[in-house]
């Protein structure tokens, strides 16, 4: 174990912590959604991460993942302090449809939610934007740097459907950072969108 990862085991939780925010991570099968939790977990993440056998084939798409071993079957559980007082809880989704109804569960809550797309297989993004809608749940999109096809953002937001004040940014889910930027973004996305509210009173 090396010492970032080990900083990461032990890491407590600011006792000057005032705001936790739940926030969920969703989008289609092998999209990095377990990815961005652990690269920007500050704490060992959990995750139900298991091998995938040949009792999923036929079952789980595949197309443009084929080299995926792994697949989650609950979802995984990250922590990361934004600063001295706003905690961010992060939950991973499955991304299988076959693990699609534990998705309501995850949104009870839920404040915000990032939706990842992978430019190889964008349609695996309608069902979540779907059901954050149905939930009048505020959302942002982020598209992972996977090397896919090079579409600009705007040609993603129309495929997408999405209104313009819905955010769409890029990340690579791999890069703490980058990872953390998307959370930043949502956070920002929710204030506004609470400020306008309150104006609007």
């Amino acid at each position: 174990m090396d010492l970032k990862t080990s900083d990461r085991v032990t890491a407590p939780l600011r006792s000057t912590a005032s705001n936790g925010l739940k926030i969920v991570i969703v989008g289609g099968f092998g999209v990095g959604k377990t990815t961005m939790v652990r690269s920007v977990s500050e704490i060992r993440p959990l995750s139900t991460e298991e091998v995938m056998t040949r009792a999923g084939v036929g079952i789980d798409e595949t197309a443009g993942v084929r080299d995926k071993t792994t697949t989650t079957v609950a979802f995984d559980f990250g922590r990361i302090s934004l600063n001295d007082q706003m905690v961010l809880y992060l939950f991973g989704a499955p991304g299988q449809q076959r693990f699609w109804f534990l998705w309501d569960r995850l949104f009870s809550g839920t404040l915000g939610a990032v939706v990842l797309v992978d430019t190889r297989r964008v349609e695996d993004s309608w069902y979540a934007i779907d059901r954050l809608e149905h939930h009048g749940m505020p959302f942002i999109v982020a598209r992972n740097d996977f090397g896919g096809p090079a579409y600009r953002l705007e040609d993603i937001r129309k495929a997408l459907d999405l209104s313009d004040d819905v955010p769409l940014i890029d990340c690579d889910a791999r890069e703490r950072e980058s990872s953390k930027k998307v959370l930043i973004t949502l956070v920002n996305h929710l204030y506004a969108l609470s400020t306008a509210q309150e104006s609007a009173r």
